[in-house]
């Protein structure tokens, strides 16, 4: 039971999502398959949660895991949209504790796709 209600959930909130530049970062909707698409890149996984009601885009936060383009590795990025603004936080996710941590928080606006 609960899992046609989350691929409903998920197909609408594609289809609801209007393009978004976020710094570097591209969030598109995916081609009918209730996935987003960061960059062009299908994410690893992907988790929606409303932060005031269900089905309320306006208050949205949605968690991506997605493989980098430009060196080995994953992103863990989360999209946070509250009354209307958003922004993306994003950390380089690391092979190691050693590594130095790299985070980045980039405000989003919508693009006409």
């Amino acid at each position: 039971m609960i899992r046609p209600l989350l691929a409903v959930s998920l197909l609408i909130s594609a289809q609801c999502f209007a393009v978004t530049q976020c710094g570097p970062f591209t969030l598109s909707a995916g081609p009918d398959d209730g996935w987003f698409r960061i960059n062009d890149v299908k994410p690893e996984s992907q988790k929606i949660t409303f932060l005031k009601q269900k089905e309320d885009y306006d208050n949205v936060q949605v968690q991506w895991m997605v493989q980098r383009g430009d060196a080995p590795g994953w992103y863990g990025m989360d999209y946070i949209k509250r009354n209307g603004r958003a922004i993306l936080n994003v950390e380089a996710v690391r092979s190691n504790m050693d590594q130095p941590r790299i985070f980045g928080s980039f405000n989003c606006i919508r693009i006409n796709d």
